[in-house]
């Protein structure tokens, strides 16, 4: 059943702590983020890491969004980058190490630098809008939200003419992609035995053109 009495808006700055838990417990399942994040302590780790992702996105056109309540009440949220900004400088990624292995540990940075470089040489070199992370609130699955919050930017991108693209990094939400015009592309298979993780692209709607290979 939908869920209503809520809207689409911004992120506010003093929400970023709150973005983080969401989207840490929204996580919590993730094959890919358990396989890079210690067991140990793992959702106030994955918190961190959304934390850290949130300030890495906050300059870049789209930054982050939130499906809320009147009240204040965070349902989703959805990090997103505008075409050309969807890569960290390399100044931004060496200022962020240290706040890496305080999420990853000893253990987990060589498996996500693995994850980081093979997400980067399987992105489309095209112009698009990219979403790293999307998560909804444990228990509003299914009620609509999380497709609301993307149907307002992929409409936009309907608007713009312009294609958006992710990583699926769970096979069971692939369907929920489709739902809103994404098509796998492929797979990327992470070494050392990690889990697979499915790029998929979204032309804008009504556009003609092929998905990159």
């Amino acid at each position: 059943m939908p869920l209503a009495g809520y809207g689409i808006r911004p992120a506010r700055p003093s929400e970023s702590g709150a973005i983080a838990a969401l989207l840490a417990r929204a996580f919590a399942d993730d094959p890919v983020m358990a396989w890079m994040v210690p067991a140990a302590d793992r959702e106030r780790r994955t918190a961190r890491y959304f934390r850290l992702s949130q300030r890495q996105q906050r300059p870049r056109d789209g930054a982050v969004r939130v499906a809320a309540t009147g009240d204040g009440r965070l349902l989703a949220a959805a990090l997103w980058a505008g075409p050309g900004c969807w890569k960290a400088s390399a100044v931004q990624e060496l200022a962020a190490l240290p706040q890496y292995a305080r999420v990853f540990g000893l253990r987990g940075m060589p498996r996500a630098a693995e994850v980081q470089n093979a997400m980067h040489e399987a992105h489309p070199d095209e112009p698009h809008w990219y979403l790293p992370s999307v998560g909804t609130d444990r228990g509003l699955q299914g009620m609509g939200v999380g497709s609301a919050l993307l149907r307002q930017q992929l409409d936009h991108c309907d608007r713009l003419g312009q294609p958006a693209y992710l990583e699926s990094s769970n096979i069971t939400n692939i369907p929920f992609y489709e739902g809103l015009g994404f098509r796998a592309t492929g797979e990327i298979r992470l070494p050392g035995g990690g889990p697979t993780l499915w790029p998929m692209w979204r032309e804008p709607a009504h556009a003609d053109a092929p998905s990159p290979g």
